[in-house]
This record gives structure tokens, sequence and C-alpha cells, in this order.
């Protein structure tokens, strides 16, 4: 979007920025170059110019991009006006009225206009003649989005003024106020009062209307136009506020640059928000935290806290200290060197759920983002010296109170607006709620408690997220899972997108995947039904996780990707990193080596450079698991004690408990048992608290690995039974393979050969060949068969999951580069994955290919 009333162009173009020069656009890293095209409306040309005219900090995605088209195209651009300026004046006035109902907000009132002035459109005949632009139903179509620019651009100043005019007089319904707003402060000659509280409401409107990107439009405008400096800078972080829930990171980032200096709980609110996501996230909670001090305010007296959200000791509690050897539970003793330490488990998850929690689940790495906490003040308490107003619905969320300063004056059209306490939308709970998420990001969960004793020192009730995470810090375990279960139980149909996500966060720390997904699905749904577009891709991410291990591989890739293009297109990078993490965790779950080591590469030297723990910490668990699965347990144990060593920012504790049955399987297979019994008894006592089946049985297996003999074999049959009323499917697997490893050394041949047929068919049906492998050799070392038990799959049986799905996609007629965007990789990537699938398959060229997999289809 530009800035309204943008002064003329000149007759050159502006000169190239200091150190520019040519780069091609395949070079940028990928969120970049994905906003790069989106900014440009995906044309490939302008794309090219913009791409050659970035600083070095913009093109590495550490400033934010030029929002505007004379900052990132201006050559295109100029070719574009000069089309227009050879038209007749008479089309250019037409083709001004059109574009300026169109751009930057569009009104659809464009007939209307015509309607009452009587304009000829008859001229419009010439731009259809060149090209330019044609009739429709509605009023005028532009050629592309270009040429609709360089029609509003290339007009005067004052014809631009005159015909926002002329479309504001023909707005004339309650719900067009927003947009009448916009085109009167559009047409202002100056600074107004009345027009900046005019846009002031008019923004509020669009926010309670779910369409943040025009009440960003309005408040950038108001702050414009605004007589008062100290309310200017307040504007700009709502408009910046708005911008992001809206999906325009770059511009969201320029406008919060350009707030006042001078601390105020809108501009934390928002540089907060801006660091959890594009920067470091220790450097967010810090701004969080302030900024939910100062929603609050002062207050006479906390309030009664939730028993589970209650300090361990009778007194008033001190901060937990942060040292990695201080534990929470009576199993922590060895700390220092166990994956339990500190009670980890819950930490991060209770996070019950292999993937659930990692998943962005446990530090709600992407679950709060762009969202407003779990709940806002329940009873509509002021602090001193201030009132309540009523609550208003926001894009977002439903805040129950805002909270307004002694000196706020009514936004009636006679004065200065309101002066919310916080970013649309923000409470100081909410804001506390972030301010978690960005300790879960970090993998310093003890900051959770800080952020619980800064809310019952506030008298604000802490989101149910937060005191669960809190209480499992501390090891409370029960009070963690009763606070978690209340929040998990908020995900019925047509909720606020923010408590849908949080519910699905507690369902997947809980492990519960069916209510998960409900809720991730359900969030969505209502994320982009009220124009929040930065929730979308958090919400997708918990599906992701869910479809994965309740047995949905290829649906859980195709969601993680999907969610990744959004989080690169909407400037999330914080939440790529995670979830290329997570991409990285699947592809070790289906044999994927160097897919695998290469997204972990890429997670782990983006998490470290931003303080991102726990895709640090899933990046280590997903080389881990592929070493597991390949037989290198050596290799396994070292990456999984190496992350029980990493502190917050380079590693995560909740990962490494998750990450415990994997880590006991390892230790068990090198005799080295003693860390692994410290870490296995806290993840049972977790287990126990949640009674989530899942956990129970993985906590089953892993006894049974470190119990010698025929004893093992009771809790190997304990697993599969708890199992049997769990939704891990590829656990469940995993836990097959091991009883029948452990029966057949036992010579109970029957049995065996039936639990790794059951594995082995599993395995092939999660596409994860080296797992599979595994099942094959048990049989064979059996002297039973072991052939494949899937129809057609011998052409393609030694082809990874990632590339079967290239090389379907390759035969299917897509190209490298379309594949590429697809699946957010390189394109020299995809030629390499292809130049593996025809040696592999000892094959020459694409025909090849479609005629094989078409025989392995249809065997």
């Amino acid at each position: 979007m530009t800035p309204v009333n943008p002064p003329p162009l000149g007759g050159t173009s502006s000169p190239a920025l200091a150190g520019a020069g040519p780069r091609p656009v395949a070079a940028l890293p990928e969120g970049v170059r994905v906003r790069v095209l989106r900014l440009v409306h995906g044309d490939p040309r302008a794309a090219v110019e913009a791409a050659g005219r970035l600083t070095e900090r913009q093109a590495a995605g550490l400033d934010p991009l030029p929002a505007g088209p004379v900052d990132l195209a201006p050559e295109r651009l100029a070719a574009h006006r000069r089309e227009v300026r050879a038209l007749p004046d008479d089309t250019r006035l037409v083709l001004l009225l059109a574009a300026a109902d169109q751009y930057p907000v569009a009104t659809h009132a464009f007939l209307r206009a015509v309607a009452a002035v009587r304009l000829d459109t008859r001229p419009l005949e010439a731009a259809e003649a060149a090209g330019v632009a044609y009739a429709t139903a509605g009023g005028v179509g532009f050629r592309d989005a270009w040429t609709r620019i360089a029609a509003y651009e290339t007009a005067s100043p004052a014809d631009r003024r005159d015909v926002h005019r002329l479309l504001a007089r023909v707005l004339h319904g309650p719900a067009e106020t927003p947009r009448r707003a916009w085109h009167r402060g559009a047409g202002a000659l100056g600074p107004s009062g009345r027009l900046a509280a005019e846009l002031t409401a008019g923004a509020a409107r669009a926010r309670s209307a779910g369409d943040p990107a025009l009440a960003s439009a309005l408040a950038e405008r108001a702050a414009a136009l605004c007589t008062d400096p100290r309310e200017r800078p307040r504007l700009l972080a709502r408009a910046a506020h708005d911008a992001w829930l809206a999906g325009e990171s770059d511009r969201a980032r320029t406008l919060a640059a350009r707030t006042d200096a001078d601390a105020d709980a809108d501009v934390d609110a928002v540089t907060g928000v801006l660091a959890l996501r594009t920067g470091h996230a220790g450097e967010a909670f810090d701004a969080l935290l302030a900024g939910a001090a100062r929603a609050a305010g002062p207050r006479p007296a906390p309030a009664t806290p939730h028993p589970a959200l209650a300090a361990p000791t009778a007194n008033e509690p001190q901060p937990a200290p942060r040292t990695e050897d201080a534990a929470s539970g009576p199993e922590g003793a060895e700390s220092a060197e166990s994956l339990a330490s500190g009670g980890v488990g819950a930490a991060g998850s209770g996070v019950a759920d292999g993937g659930g929690v990692v998943g962005g689940g446990v530090g709600g790495t992407t679950a709060f983002d762009g969202a407003r906490g779990a709940a806002g003040p329940r009873d509509g308490r002021a602090g001193s010296g201030g009132r309540v107003e009523p609550g208003v619905r926001t894009a977002g969320s439903r805040v129950p109170a805002r909270i307004v300063g002694d000196g706020g004056r009514r936004a009636d059209g006679g004065g200065p607006a309101v002066r919310a306490a916080v970013a649309p939308g923000e409470s100081a709970a909410h804001l506390l709620a972030r301010a978690a998420e960005a300790a879960v990001y970090t993998g310093d969960l003890r900051r959770c408690r800080e952020a619980v004793l800064a809310a019952r020192e506030s008298g604000i009730d802490p989101p149910g997220v937060l005191g669960g995470l809190a209480a499992a810090v501390d090891g409370r375990y029960e009070d963690a899972r009763d606070l978690l279960e209340a929040t998990a139980g908020r995900c019925g149909p047509g909720g606020d997108p923010t408590l849908l996500v949080h519910a699905g966060i507690a369902a997947l720390m809980l492990g519960d995947h069916t209510r998960a997904a409900t809720a991730a699905v359900r969030a969505a749904a209502a994320a982009r039904a009220r124009g929040v577009t930065v929730l979308v891709s958090q919400a997708m991410e918990f599906r992701a996780y869910a479809d994965f291990w309740t047995g949905r591989p290829h649906a859980a890739e195709a969601a993680a990707l999907d969610a990744l293009r959004q989080a690169y297109a909407t400037g999330q990078d914080n939440g790529a990193c995670h979830l290329q993490a997570a991409l990285a965790m699947f592809a070790a779950l289906t044999g994927d080596a160097e897919l695998c080591r290469e997204r972990a590469a890429a997670a782990r030297s983006y998490a470290l450079a931003h303080g991102l723990g726990l895709p640090a910490g899933l990046a280590q668990w997903a080389l881990a698991f592929l070493d597991l699965a390949n037989g290198r347990y050596d290799a396994t144990a070292a990456r999984l004690r190496a992350l029980a060593a990493s502190g917050p920012g380079h590693g995560h504790r909740a990962v490494r408990h998750l990450a415990t049955p994997h880590y006991v399987e390892a230790a068990a297979r090198t005799g080295d048992t003693r860390v692994a019994r410290a870490a296995h008894a806290d993840y049972d006592r977790w287990a126990r608290a949640v009674g989530s089946p899942d956990d129970l049985a993985l906590s089953a297996r892993c006894r049974a690995l470190l119990t010698p003999g025929a004893d093992a074999l009771p809790h190997y049959a304990t697993a599969l039974d708890l199992h049997a009323d769990g939704d891990r499917a590829f656990e469940r697997a995993r836990t097959e393979l091991l009883f029948g490893s452990a029966l057949r050394r036992l010579r109970r041949r029957t049995e065996a050969r039936d639990r790794l047929h059951s594995a082995l068919q599993a395995f092939e049906s999660f596409d994860a060949p080296h797992c599979a492998e595994g099942a094959r050799a048990e049989l064979r070392a059996l002297g039973a068969p072991a052939a494949s038990t899937r129809a057609g799959a011998r052409e393609t049986t030694h082809l990874t999951a990632q590339q079967l799905l290239i090389a379907r996609m390759a035969a299917d007629g897509a190209t490298n580069r379309e594949i590429a965007a697809r699946l957010a990789l390189s394109p020299r990537t995809i030629d390499h994955h292809l130049r593996g699938v025809f040696t592999r398959l000892g094959i020459r060229s694409r025909i090849d290919l479609v005629r094989l997999l078409a025989d392995s289809d249809d065997g």
C-alpha cells in the first residue's frame, strides 16, 4: 500500500539505493523472495527490478522491504505511466476515478460516482483500444495491478483529491462509514483534528467488521492528519498492529519504526509482537512484559489466583532460578545430565504429545502468534485512576474491557481519539500470553512463571495455557493438567480464532490430537473470516502435527508446506523457521536423510541467530531420530545428551522431554541407561498426571527397554494395549517393531512374526522406508518372508517420501521451478532430488518417469 496523496513522481526514476546492484530474485532468501513477489503483484519483471534495488539488510530480511511502487520498481511503474499519459485527458479522468475507487482501498462506488456527476464513460473506449483497461459490470477493470497504480499516480494531487471527495459524497450507508472516512481523509488538504477523529472511528469500525487492512489504512491516514503530536505515535502503532494482522509485515515494520521512541503500551505491544515473529524472542519477551505492565497500570491489590496458579509455598513466591540444573520434581536429581531436568516434561509440553507439542505446540510457537491471548480481564477491573469502557470487538478477539488513562477523551469527532491502553485487541492479559510465548520460543520456560507472577501483581487472571506452562515448569503436573484441560475445552465452532488456537495448543500438550485438529481447523476458518491472516499459518501448523502423529503423513506434510508458504508471505520468519524444523522431523521419520539435514541446518542456523530454542531443539531431535532409525545408536544418544545440555535459545527442555522415549531406546542399545532411567522417571510422572494413553504407552515401552530379558515382555504388551486407546499410529508401529525384536531374541517366532509384519505394514503406509527396512531385517533374521505389503510398491520402494512427491509432480508436468515454489525449496534442490530419483529408478528421462509411475499405480 502506498501513502495517500503521494507527491507527483518526477520525470526520471528514483536513484538506486546505495550499495544496490544486480541481484537475481532466486538468490534471495525464501522469505524475502516470496514477499518481493507478493509486493510486486507477481510481476516477474518488476520482481527482478525490485530485487536489484534492495539494500543488503533488506535482501537478508533484516530490514522491512519497501512498500511503495515507486520504491520497489520505478522503471516498471514509469513504463505504465507512459502508457496512461498517451491516452486522451477524458480517458485518464475516467481511469483515475476507477483507480481511486480501487486503490489503495477498494470502495466499490465508481458507478454511483459516475451517475452523481453524469460523467461520460465513452472515453473508456480509448483505454480498451490500447489494452490498458476495459468496462465491466461493476465499473472498470485494469489490465494488471501496475496499470491501476499508474492510472492513480499519474494524476495530479489536485485531481486525486477531487475524485476522492466525489467518491466520499456517494458513500452513505452505515456499513460504508469507514470507506467514506477514507475518501474524506484522502481528499484533505492538510492536518485536521476532526478528520483524524473520523478516520480513527472508521478504523475502529473496520476492526470490528474484521477488516484489519482497511483499519490500518485509516489509522495511518489519521496519523498523517492528526494535530496532536502525542497521539500520532499511538495511531501509527495501531496502524502497524492492524497491518500485521492483515499479513502486511513489511508495512507493519515500517510503520512501527515511525512510532515515537518514548515507551508506550501501544508501542510496546507492536514492538513485542513484531520481535516475536521476526526478531529475537528474548527481546520480544521484555517488550511484551513491559507493555502488559503499562496496560495494566497500578493495582490496589493482587487478585486471589486460581488454586492451580498458586505458588508451591504458602509464602509469597520468589522467582525460580533459571540455572539449567534447577530441578522441580523429585526425579530431577541428575538434572545436570538428565533429559528430564527441571520437570521438563510438562513444561514444554506436558507436551504429552510427540509431535503436538513440538509442533508449535509447545511453545505456542506459532500458536499464540498473531493472536490475542486466551482471555482478557474477566471482571472488567481498571487500574487506579482509570475507567472501564464497554468491550469492543476487534479483528481477532472480544476484549471484555478497555482500560483508558485519565487524559483520554472520546473519539466523537470533537477531539482527539480515545487512547486504548494497548494496541487494538491487546489487553494486558493478552500481552502476558504473548510474553509467555516468547519465553517458550527461547526455551527459557521459567520465564512463564515470571509472567504469571506479573499477572498476579496486576490483578489479572492469566490465560490457561500460560498458567499450565508455569505449573508444569514448577513440576505441579496435576495443576498443569487441570488448567490445560479447561483451555482445551474451548474449541467449539465459530469462536475467536485466538481462543481456538490456544485450545489446540492445550489439546496437543494433553495428547488429544483429535481435539487439537478440530480446534486448528476451526481457528483457521475463523481467522480467515475475520481477516486475521497471520493466524492462519499458525493454526494449520497444529493440524499438521495432529495429522502426522495420527497416521496421515501426506496430509500433514501438505499442511506444513502450505503453512510455511503463508508464514513466508506474511513475514513470519520465526514461524517459518519452526515449520522448517518440523518438516525436518517429518523428513527424518520418512527416511529422507538429505532433506532432513537440509531443513534442519536451515532451521538451526536461523534459530541460533534469533534465540529460538524451540526450533533449534526440534531440528536437533530430527537429526537424532534419523540416526536412531538407521541404527546409529551412539550418535542418537550423543545428540540427545547435547540437546539436554543446551541452554535457552540453543535447545528446548520440552523437546528433550518429548525425545525421552527415543533417548531411552538409544541408551538401551548402547548399554548406558543411568541417565535414561532418570529421564524416564520424569516422563512417566507427567504421563500419569495427564493420563494420555499414548504417553502412558511410550512410558511402558521405555520401561520394557530398561528391563532385561523376558521380564520386558509384559511391559511391551501393556504399551500396545495403551496404544490401542491412543492415536499415535507411528509410535505404535515402533513399539510393535521393538516388541517383535524382543520376541525374536527370546525365540518366540510366531508372535514375533505377527508383530513384525504389522509394524512393516504400518511403516510402509507411512512411507518410512528406513523403518520398514528395520522390520524386514528382523523378519529375515527369523527366516520369514519380508516382501513389501504394498501393491505396486516394487518400482518406487527405494524412493523417500519427498522424492516420491517430487517425482509425481514432475510426472504431472510441473517444472522444477514450479515444484520448488510449491514445496518452498530452491530449484537447485529440486534438480538434485530428481537426479536422485532417476538414479534410484534406473531411468533417464521424465517420459520414463511418467511410464514407471503409471505402471506402479496400476499395479
